[in-house]
This record gives C-alpha cells, sequence and structure tokens, in this order.
C-alpha cells in the first residue's frame, strides 16, 4: 500500500465558485486531499483516522467552475500511529471558454495541469486501527504499509 495512490475524479460546479470570473477557491482542493486521506487511513488500518496537519500546500495554476479534476494521494511513510501522506490536484478537462466557440465547448488537457500538491499527517490512535485485529488488515501495517 505504501506508495500506492488512490484517486477520486469530480467537476467543479458553480457551487465550488468563490470568486470572480468563476475561480473556485483553493481550499476546495483541501476538502478532497482530505477525502483522500480518510481513504487512505480506512485502507490502511480500517478506520478513518484524524487529519493532524499540512506540511505543505502548493496551489499552481487556477481552478474553474466546470473543470474536471483528478485528485490522487499516497502514503510515503507509515509510523506508529501516524501516516505522512502526499497529494496532487490535476486539470483533466476545461472548458474552452472561446467566443469563437459554443459556450459548451471544452478542451482535454494532454497532459493534465498540475493545480496543486500537499503533504500532511495523518493519526490513526492505537485503539481504533483494527490492523492486529482484523485479519482483513493483518501484516499491512508490519509490511511498512505494503501487502
Amino acid at each position: 500500500m505504501l506508495g500506492e495512490k488512490v484517486m477520486l475524479r469530480v467537476r467543479m460546479s458553480t457551487k465550488d465558485v468563490h470568486y470572480a470570473g468563476d475561480l473556485v477557491n483553493g481550499a476546495r482542493m483541501l476538502d478532497f486531499f482530505g477525502d483522500l486521506a480518510t481513504e487512505l487511513a480506512i485502507r490502511m488500518d480500517g478506520d478513518e483516522a484524524l487529519y493532524r496537519t499540512y506540511e505543505h500546500i502548493d496551489f499552481l495554476a487556477p481552478v474553474y467552475a466546470g473543470d474536471f479534476m483528478e485528485y490522487y494521494g499516497w502514503l510515503e511513510k507509515v509510523g506508529n500511529t501516524s501516516h505522512r501522506m502526499c497529494f496532487e490536484a490535476y486539470k483533466v478537462i476545461e472548458l474552452a471558454r472561446d467566443s469563437a466557440l459554443e459556450e459548451s465547448a471544452a478542451n482535454v488537457l494532454n497532459p493534465p495541469v498540475l493545480v496543486g500538491r500537499a503533504e500532511g499527517i495523518c493519526v490513526t490512535p492505537k485503539k481504533a486501527q483494527r490492523g492486529a485485529q482484523d485479519p482483513a488488515f493483518r501484516g499491512i501495517r508490519e509490511a511498512g504499509g505494503k501487502k
């Protein structure tokens, strides 16, 4: 599991817009990174865990309503109760926003555009870790997150 990526794919909507020009608030990216952290913790320990801290957050390019995004997360390091996680967000499709085209025109981005990344730590208290008790999780933690 260490280094193995999990992914979410979503389309940003007008409900995500926070600024003029249909610009999405960068903090929205953190919502999805948090969802990835939860999935990684569940896969590791069978528990949602608690997100402790982001150590680095980089917003690298704007995201707008209508953009299709892919969010990736992976375990970088597994400790006794903590997990170091890394995240990346890519824009894979964007609206064309070209007055010569239909309003609904869109472009597939090849390659996708890296719009953000972050690193942080998630903690699963020992009493919440199912790895030792549950056969479905046995051996994952002992193998450093690999199975």
